[in-house]
């Protein structure tokens, strides 16, 4: 299989207008572009237009377009292309990366052609095809410079100038037990180049066990091992200790913006795309954000409930009908607030599930305060629009104001409480915190917090206006 670049001074650049199809704006101001624009480029045309692009392109240009994450064609692209290029290029690409194109292809052309691929690339890719979406062992690659613990530095160096080209890093190079083949070590290649070529391996090798994951694990928990040990590839090991693979940086990142993507999508209130925004199509759009447009909708419906049950205090006292949409509002602005703080603090394990009920000891204090702060502008605001005859409130304008303060405090501390313990409620059933999605947080306050506000007026306001 093919290798990804290492190229940090630049990446590999491509004269695109040899290769521009008709039918194609020209791309004159492209010419020797990076992979990268050129994969901007065709992310920006019809499937058929970028295949036909890289169908005329040089087969090794080919690859590293295919070879690009971000490129969103890809998929689409083995299913147009023939049978012959279409694996030619597979057998060129990162098999991790090749791995992920293949898993979106129509089944009946993913078999035709996993059956013309060399047995060594088919097997690598079936293998990485077996583990989840989001594992590790769906983001590792099996490119890796592997070297037995016996072999001197000067070895080792020999060997990755002869297979450098078909690894997907070179980095760090990965030490093993002659007789068991388990990872015994790690070796940085700023190590390996500085030492004795007559050394041993091991005399070069980290100080300290190597940092490892599982193919199992959680793409997230793989990006947190990264971070936190500055890793530019993690190794993945099985539960006997041999390396199957390693997740690179890259990918992982790639992984994590896709995660990310998504969860802000579901915190909006609508289902996850697997497109960029200008490709989806309309009825595509539609059926993603509908379903739950139509959920919240009907969620509202209760706050249009709550406002029955209080007519005859409206009707008594339709100066309180003012102020509906401003109490409303700030719980559900606060319970927002509070649900996207745990939700990040979940995804990064800040807090778990443990930890609720001291999230929840911090938010009723926290929301109070910010609730406080809210009333007074609340108060202020009737005083200065009563003062300057902007607006009169009547004779009773000091318990309103009153009436208006405690009630923002009430809401603001409910929708703190309330959006921060729905995500620990979530993840405890086993679904998705990013599924507390802000507008739904809004719904839940707005019913709750209609109650709040008519029956802080009714304590506060009986036998006055009401």
């Amino acid at each position: 299989m093919g290798r990804k670049t290492d190229d940090s001074a630049g990446g590999p650049r491509m004269n695109i207008e040899t290769a521009l199809p008709s039918g194609l704006l020209p791309l004159t101001r492209l010419g020797g572009a990076h992979v990268a624009d050129t994969v901007e480029f065709l992310n920006g045309k019809t499937p058929e237009e970028a295949a036909e692009f890289v169908s005329r392109l040089p087969p090794d240009w080919a690859v590293e377009v295919m070879d690009q994450p971000p490129f969103a064609w890809a998929s689409e692209m083995l299913e147009m292309l023939p049978a012959d290029k279409a694996v030619a290029i597979l057998e060129g690409m990162s098999t991790d990366r090749a791995a992920d194109v293949l898993r979106w292809v129509d089944p009946e052309i993913h078999a035709t052609l996993s059956a013309r691929l060399t047995p060594e690339a088919r097997n690598a890719i079936e293998h990485l095809l077996t583990y989840p979406e989001d594992s590790a062992g769906s983001l590792m690659t099996t490119e890796m410079v592997t070297v037995p613990s016996t072999w001197t530095v000067g070895q080792t160096l020999d060997h990755i100038r002869a297979v450098e080209r078909t690894r997907e890093t070179i980095y760090a190079i990965y030490v093993l037990d002659p007789a068991t083949k388990r990872l015994q070590n790690i070796v940085t290649l700023r190590r390996l180049i500085s030492g004795d070529p007559a050394a041993p391996i091991a005399s070069v090798a980290q100080p300290y066990a190597p940092i490892t994951t599982t193919p199992m694990a959680n793409r997230e928990d793989v990006a947190r091992l990264i971070a936190k040990y500055d890793l530019l590839a993690i190794p993945v090991v099985d539960s006997t200790g041999h390396l199957i693979g390693i997740c690179t940086f890259d990918d992982v990142i790639d992984a994590m913006i896709e995660e990310q993507t998504e969860d802000v999508q579901r915190m909006g209130g609508m289902e996850a795309i697997d497109e960029p925004y200008m490709q989806i199509s309309f009825t595509e759009m539609i059926k993603k954000r509908a379903g739950w447009l139509c959920i919240l909708f009907v969620s509202e419906m209760f706050t249009a409930s709550a406002m029955q049950v209080f007519s005859d205090e409206l009707e008594k006292a339709i100066v309180l009908a003012l102020f509906v949409p401003l109490v409303m509002s700030s719980g559900g602005n606060s319970g927002s607030q509070a649900t996207s703080l745990i939700i990040r603090a979940l995804a990064l394990r800040q807090v778990q599930l443990k930890d609720w009920f001291r999230v929840a000891l911090r938010e009723i204090p926290t929301g109070m305060m910010l609730g406080g702060i809210l009333g007074v502008l609340g108060m202020i605001r009737i005083m200065v629009w009563q003062g300057l005859g902007l607006f009169d409130y009547g004779p009773h304008w000091q318990l309103l104001a009153i009436t208006i303060a405690s009630a923002l405090v009430g809401i603001v501390t409910f929708g703190s409480l309330a959006g921060s313990m729905l995500p620990f409620i979530l993840k405890r059933v086993g679904f998705d915190p990013a599924s507390a999605s802000a507008p739904f947080v809004a719904t839940l306050v707005d019913v709750t917090g209609l109650m709040i506000y008519f029956s802080v007026a009714y304590l506060i306001l009986k036998g006055t206006i009401l």
